[in-house]
């Protein structure tokens, strides 16, 4: 039993640890449009909507994107970017504060993608459901818009404009594969159908 636990412990460090590197390089996990125009990870979708609350300060929100900005950089062949530059790079330099009225459209994708940035970050210390959590509701949220968009469609003949990725799947995998109990009882189930 002591190495099923480890066995478990071992999957749920790595799959937190796979899960921390997809949401902080912002790896694209879908598209949705949002306040600078389209967005593709939580990170992107959580940063845009912390900079126009200002509920942190801009430096806050640089240190968030300026991991992915370097991802980006190193894939596409271009010059890292200056810390200084990343808001004009993610056009957030133009998002402008909120109305009055709070923008409910996507709830469910704001929600979501702060607790998946959320998760990512307190899955280093101690793995959790709340990256799980983030995840499942970031994509009910895709997946709600998406078959809206496709009644919408064929009633008004109008093209959707956000998309799941396929790896996506492997962010929820991750975030499930993240909750060590979870790991222990399936670890647990396969070595008593080997015995």
């Amino acid at each position: 039993m002591a190495s099923s636990k480890k066995m478990a412990t071992m999957i749920s460090s790595i799959a937190s640890c796979v899960y921390f590197l997809v949401i902080v390089f912002q790896v694209p996990l879908f598209r949705v449009p949002c306040r600078r125009g389209t967005c593709a990870t939580p990170m992107e979708v959580a940063s845009c909507q912390l900079m126009a609350t200002r509920v942190f300060p801009e430096f806050v929100i640089k240190a968030l994107l300026y991991p992915g900005a370097i991802a980006k950089a190193i894939i596409t062949h271009t010059t890292i970017p200056t810390f200084d530059r990343i808001f004009k790079l993610y056009n957030l330099a133009s998002v402008k504060r909120p109305s009055s009225a709070t923008d409910l459209h996507r709830l469910e994708v704001l929600a979501g993608s702060y607790l998946c940035v959320a998760g990512a970050f307190l899955s280093l210390i101690k793995p959790g459901r709340i990256s799980l959590f983030g995840t499942l509701l970031t994509l009910w949220g895709l997946a709600r818009e998406i078959l809206l968009k496709k009644v919408g469609e064929t009633i008004f003949h109008k093209t959707s404009t956000v998309d799941i990725y396929p790896m996506m799947l492997v962010s929820v995998s991750c975030a499930f594969l993240s909750v060590r109990r979870y790991v222990r009882r399936i670890v647990g189930s396969s070595k008593a159908k080997l015995d």
